[in-house]
């Protein structure tokens, strides 16, 4: 054997040596998909819950903006409040001017009612509403009993007078209309015991 055929089996033993030695390090082919697999699995499932919370994220701005926009009508609504609180005092004076008119004021009285009656449709106009409670069965939500009395002639819990008006503003109370309720009529009669000596 000449050198030249040693150096080329030399090289080709030493190139064999190399293969061997990077065949024990590196993986089978089907161990490294495995893990490929497992990797695009796992960076799914990331995706899943990424757009899982894009999604809570996404329906909780729109519930926010929706309740902005109910509090922001319902602000609009109820925003004359303190203005008519403080004109239904002046009702209930204009109300008692016109019960205590007499015959000889009549031009007067005449005029109160005219005032008073386009006041109650400016009112109107803006979702005030009167609450009529005389007759009516005793309703705590809209009227506040300041008496009671005892009637044969009325059901029990019905109001039979009332002495101020109640309010709404569209649907929220105002003012609660102070009323007497009845209740029913006691027996006079006491049942009298047995007499003791």
């Amino acid at each position: 054997m000449d050198q030249k055929d040693e150096r080329d089996e030399a090289a080709g033993t030493s190139a064999q040596r190399t293969e061997g030695a990077n065949e024990s390090t590196a993986a089978p082919p089907e161990t490294e998909i495995d893990q490929l697999r497992q990797k695009l699995a796992e960076k799914e499932e990331e995706t899943r819950a990424n757009y899982d919370l894009f999604l809570r994220e996404r329906a909780e701005l729109e519930n926010f903006k929706k309740r902005m926009q109910r509090e922001k009508a319902e602000a609009l609504r109820f925003a004359s409040e303190p203005l008519i609180r403080e004109l239904i005092p002046v009702i209930d004076n204009l109300e008692r001017a016109v019960e205590c008119g007499d015959g000889n004021g009549k031009s007067v009285v005449e005029g109160v009612q005219l005032v008073l009656s386009s006041l109650m449709q400016i009112l109107e106009r803006h979702g005030v509403k009167r609450v009529e409670a005389l007759g009516q069965p005793f309703d705590p939500t809209h009227h506040q009993a300041v008496a009671q009395v005892e009637s044969a002639e009325h059901e029990p819990n019905r109001v039979v007078e009332q002495h101020h008006t109640g309010y709404l503003l569209h649907d929220r109370l105002l003012r609660p209309a102070l009323v007497t309720v009845s209740t029913r009529k006691r027996d006079d009669t006491v049942e009298s015991g047995p007499k003791r000596d």
